[in-house]
C-alpha cells in the first residue's frame, strides 16, 4: 500500500505547480520542502511574466507561443499577482539591434500572443523621450514600447502552493529528502520532518523538482540514473533606491550584448539584473560576485549618467541550463523531463524551466506520470483555478 500517489520533492514554483496539477488531477499528494516554499531561485528571479523576447533570435517560437498564452492565463487567474507592465527598448547609433529589426521581432511577438491592444507595441515619440526616468537621450534614435507582465516570484509560488493545498495537498516543510530508492511498486523515500526525525513514505511515482539541488538530489536515488549535461548558471540582481515610474527597460549591454533589465520594484526601489555566470558550487552559497555588482552598475551608468543610484542590497539565484560551450546568454532555455522509464515512470526529475510556464510544464509532467498513475476523475482544471494573493 502506497502512502501517496505522487511526491513532489522542492517547494519552488515547478514544485507548487505539479503539486497542484496532480491534486486537481485527483490524486494524493504530498510535497517535501527542506525549508521554506520558494527560498532558492523561486525568490530569486527577475520577477517577469514574459513570452521570452529574445528567444525569437533563436527561432524558439514554440516557447514564446507557450509563454505568451501562460502570461495571458496567469493575468486572469492572479490578477493581484500578477500585472500588464510597460517594457521600453531604447536603440542608440551603436546599439546592435537595429530599429527594424525589433520592429520585426515586436511584431511576431504581437502575432504570436494573438494582436490586440493590450498586446501591441509602438515608438516613443521623441517629443516624450525626457519622461523616461532618465534615460540618456544623447545618441537615441528610437524608444520602442510593448508590454509583459511582472510578478513577486515569492507570493505567486505560495499562492500556487495554497491552491495545492486546498485540493488536498499534504505540503510538508521544514522537511528534507535523505535518499530515494525506485521499486517495483514505486519510490520508497525517507526524509527528515521538522522535528529532525527520519520519516520514510512509499509514493507511486516521485518528481524531483529541487531545482539547482536536482542533479545531486537524483543522485541520491537507487539505482542510479543517467542524467543529463546540465550546469547551474548564477544570475544576481541589485536592489537600487530610485524610482522608476514609467515602466521596465530592456537594455543591451555595450561590452557583450546581453540584456538587462532595470524594473520597478517597490515605492522608491528598483531592481536591475540579471547576469550569467556558471557556477559549480554548493547552491546554498551562491551569492553575487563582485565583478557582477560592478557590471550591473556600469550597465546601469551607461543608460541612466544623470541618476546615480545606491545599492540597498543583492542577491543572486542559479538556473538550471544544458551545458555547452560559449555564453549562457545564447543557450537553450528547453526543460528537459528525465524519467527512469518511458514505458512506466516512477521518478522524474525537472532540470531548469521557466517562471512563466511553470504551469503548463506541470500538466505536461501530469500527461507523463498517468502512464503509472490510477485513473481517476479531475476534481479541478488548473487553466481555472484563481489564485489569491492573500
Amino acid at each position: 500500500m502506497t502512502d501517496c500517489d505522487l511526491l513532489v520533492i522542492g517547494g519552488g514554483i515547478h514544485g507548487a505547480g505539479v503539486a497542484q496539477a496532480a491534486a486537481a488531477g485527483g490524486y494524493s499528494v504530498m510535497l517535501l520542502e527542506k525549508s521554506h516554499p520558494a527560498a532558492g531561485t523561486s525568490s530569486r528571479s527577475s520577477k517577469l511574466i514574459h513570452g521570452g523576447l529574445r528567444y525569437l533570435e533563436s527561432a524558439d517560437f514554440r516557447l514564446v507561443r507557450e509563454s505568451l498564452r501562460e502570461r495571458e492565463l496567469l493575468l486572469r487567474l492572479a490578477p493581484g499577482l500578477v500585472r500588464r507592465q510597460r517594457f521600453y527598448i531604447p536603440v542608440y547609433r551603436d546599439t546592435r539591434r537595429r530599429p527594424w529589426r525589433i520592429r520585426t521581432g515586436l511584431s511576431l511577438y504581437a502575432l504570436l500572443a494573438g494582436f490586440g491592444k493590450a498586446v501591441g507595441f509602438k515608438t516613443v515619440p521623441e517629443s516624450r523621450w525626457h519622461e523616461l526616468d532618465g534615460l540618456r537621450v544623447d545618441g537615441l534614435q528610437a524608444v520602442f514600447r510593448y508590454w509583459d507582465a511582472q510578478t513577486d516570484d515569492a507570493r505567486l509560488t505560495t499562492a500556487v502552493l495554497k491552491s495545492a493545498q486546498s485540493l488536498g495537498a499534504n505540503c510538508l516543510w521544514p522537511a528534507s529528502f535523505v535518499r530515494g530508492s525506485v521499486e517495483a511498486e514505486g519510490c520508497r523515500v525517507a526524509y527528515r520532518d521538522e522535528r529532525d526525525e527520519e520519516r520514510e513514505c512509499l509514493a507511486r511515482v516521485v518528481v524531483n523538482a529541487a531545482g539547482p539541488w536536482a542533479a545531486g538530489l537524483a543522485r541520491r536515488f537507487r539505482p542510479t540514473l543517467p542524467a543529463p549535461a546540465v550546469e547551474n548558471v548564477q544570475g544576481s540582481h541589485l536592489e537600487l533606491r530610485r524610482r522608476v515610474q514609467r515602466g521596465c527597460y530592456y537594455m543591451e549591454v555595450p561590452e557583450d550584448r546581453r540584456a538587462v533589465f532595470l524594473i520597478p520594484w517597490r515605492e522608491d526601489v528598483a531592481l536591475l539584473g540579471t547576469t550569467e555566470h556558471l557556477y559549480r558550487g554548493d547552491p546554498d552559497a551562491v551569492a553575487p560576485l563582485s565583478e557582477e555588482v560592478d557590471y550591473l552598475l556600469r550597465t546601469h551608468r551607461h543608460y541612466f549618467p544623470d541618476c546615480p543610484p545606491e545599492v540597498l542590497t543583492s542577491w543572486a539565484g542559479l538556473r538550471v541550463l544544458p551545458a555547452a560551450r560559449g555564453s549562457a546568454f545564447g543557450r537553450s532555455r528547453e526543460t528537459l523531463l528525465v524519467t527512469d522509464s518511458d514505458a512506466r515512470p516512477r521518478l522524474l526529475t525537472i532540470y531548469g524551466g521557466k517562471l512563466t510556464t511553470y504551469r503548463a510544464t506541470a500538466e505536461k509532467i501530469l500527461r507523463i506520470l498517468r502512464r503509472t498513475l490510477p485513473q481517476q476523475p479531475a476534481v479541478a482544471n488548473t487553466a481555472e483555478l484563481a489564485l489569491s494573493a492573500d
